[in-house]
């Protein structure tokens, strides 16, 4: 008991000279000295024989090489975005941008779910969207972006491939779909990056390598949801 009060109260003190950020959003390096702190704080609470000293000696070692790095990242600007990364584009005036996507081992379905944490529903809601290097998500709107999202898109094609389930959802065909592409002149499914529709009938519609559109169409039937 003694051992680990004595380590819970030297962590608490390593913790709070570390800084705020530390708490909150951490860099990658950040989080690796979390890791590492909580396992050397665990060997010496969990074996009595090895001396408790060495776990505290450990634990303010790792908080020096903590300030070493912090004093990099402030102090010499090309070692910030290799020691903690930078911010990556993912959204911008073109639409989304697929390599950056790729780059961060990201896809649509996680952009369009990190929009919906955002409270942006449809692509076109936003005119940047960005992953800052602590991994939190970024957006700036469009001006009265409400007014474009009226309605639950849902993803209909994801990376040249249709999502069935929602497809299922509308209740409308494939070949409904595939008009739609040969008549912007897309011939095969796999050159579209996304496609979305919701139930007023907007769609958005991105090829691989070219600017989103945004489309108004009806749906067969009047179909709605």
């Amino acid at each position: 008991m003694i051992r680990t009060a004595i380590i819970f109260v030297v962590l608490l003190i390593i913790m709070r000279l570390m800084g705020k950020r530390q708490i909150g959003e951490m860099q990658p390096f950040e989080l690796v000295i979390t890791l590492l702190i909580a396992e050397l704080a665990c060997i010496p609470m969990a074996d009595v024989s090895i001396p408790l000293l060495y776990g505290v000696v450990s634990v303010v070692t790792i908080y020096v090489l903590h300030e070493i790095m912090t004093l990099l990242d402030l102090k010499i600007k090309p070692l910030k975005s290799l020691i903690s990364g930078k911010p990556s584009v993912v959204v911008n005036k073109n639409g989304i941008d697929d390599y950056q996507l790729k780059k961060n081992n990201l896809d649509v379905s996680d952009l369009i779910e990190s929009l919906r944490t955002s409270g942006y529903f449809s692509l076109d809601s936003v005119d940047y969207a960005l992953y800052e290097a602590n991994g939190t998500f970024s957006a700036l709107p469009k001006e009265n972006y409400e007014e474009t999202q009226t309605s639950l898109p849902l993803v209909i094609i994801d990376n040249g491939k249709y999502d069935m389930k929602n497809l299922e959802i509308t209740g409308l065909e494939k070949s409904f779909f595939d008009k739609i592409l040969q008549q912007e002149g897309i011939q095969k499914t796999k050159r579209v990056l996304v496609l979305t529709a919701d139930g007023t009938g907007k769609l958005y519609l991105q090829a691989k390598g070219q600017k989103y559109k945004t489309l108004q169409t009806e749906y067969p039937g009047g179909k709605t949801w």
